[in-house]
């Protein structure tokens, strides 16, 4: 890039931006962090997030409930504890999960990574921002 020279970027692409990085920071908070003082009843179910290989001759869902059947026992009580299946950009589900279903679902085949489910709340500061071609320097 020359000196004085502006470069404009689209708001398209100002947004992936963000969204990629936001996605990276709250994947990796999620993998560095470890959880809080665990509550007194250690078997109160939370949401999870189960990362799973993606399934090769199978559906998605089908495949995410076959495995949450393995260590709940019952394809009934897996529909009740399935709250989303991922399959776009990544494969997964988020489930309802006892602190021992985790520990039982991290081992069954094809489960890659296990994660609470955490919230972030995005935070513009005092002043608000507009990110037009004209306000980036």
């Amino acid at each position: 890039m020359l000196p004085g020279r502006i470069t404009c970027f689209s708001s398209s692409a100002i947004l992936v931006l963000f969204f990629s990085s936001s996605c990276f920071i709250q994947m990796a908070a999620a993998a560095s962090t470890t959880p809080a003082v665990e509550s007194a009843d250690s078997s109160k179910a939370a949401v999870h997030i189960v990362y799973t290989e993606r399934p090769q001759d199978e559906e998605p869902e089908r495949y995410h409930l076959r495995t949450l059947s393995a260590v709940l026992g019952s394809d009934e009580a897996a529909k009740e504890a399935l709250l989303y299946s991922y399959n776009t950009a990544a494969s997964g589900f988020s489930a309802k999960l006892t602190p021992q279903q985790v520990e039982e679902i991290s081992k069954q085949p094809g489960v890659l990574q296990v994660v609470p489910s955490q919230t972030y709340q995005l935070h513009s500061g005092p002043r608000r921002h507009h990110f037009g071609p004209g306000n980036l320097h």
